[in-house]
């Protein structure tokens, strides 16, 4: 779809989503088309890689399972249907555990944990748009990695179903995944 056309419209959904051939990677959210940040650096990529690895070989041979963008995770809001959602987002990184939510197509409904490696072009968006988006649909855990300063934020949702302040960890700490059966991510490995 030409970016003229894209104007021509104030609301999308998945099925318009569907059918964008331009090639140009974007997400959906509340109906807005919002363009992904060209290919990362090399750092968020191995960052992500590493992050990606521990997951996965946690998981092997469990009910929870890890994938890496390109994703799509659709999160129809409430009364929408698969092909009406109107935000389909690619974190970086996805955890589901019910294996239901799983198609084809990616994830339909909410996964159990969200991680987003912020770059230069993504920041404000995974800090503003997508922690909002995450604690408004339920994500249980919404990471925030900070390759350049060596950090993770990992926002999880209270009993009020709203992210409390974040836990911050760096480079040398591990960060243990209740929700997983206690896996720890070594940061160390990560960050090296």
């Amino acid at each position: 779809m030409s970016k003229s056309a894209l104007t021509q419209r104030e609301h999308y959904n998945y099925t318009d989503y569907l059918s964008w051939v331009n090639g140009k990677r974007c997400e959906l959210i509340d109906g807005i088309p919002v363009d992904m940040a060209p290919a990362p650096s090399r750092m968020h990529q191995k960052v992500l890689g590493d992050l990606y690895n521990q997951f996965y070989n946690f998981l092997k041979n469990k009910p929870c399972e890890v994938y890496i963008a390109p994703f799509d995770v659709r999160l129809p809001n409430s009364g929408e249907q698969d092909e009406t959602s109107s935000t389909v987002v690619q974190p970086d990184l996805v955890v589901v555990c019910d294996p239901e939510k799983l198609d084809d197509r990616g994830c339909k409904g909410v996964p159990d944990l969200v991680i987003e490696v912020l770059s230069p072009e993504t920041a404000k968006k995974d800090l503003s748009i997508k922690l909002h988006l995450y604690e408004r649909t339920g994500v249980s855990q919404y990471w925030i990695v900070h390759p350049v300063d060596k950090t993770v934020m990992v926002f999880m949702l209270d009993e009020r179903n709203q992210y409390s302040k974040p836990s911050v960890f760096g480079a040398g700490e591990q960060i243990r995944v209740e929700q997983l059966n206690s896996l720890v991510i070594d940061l160390a490995t990560v960050f090296k």
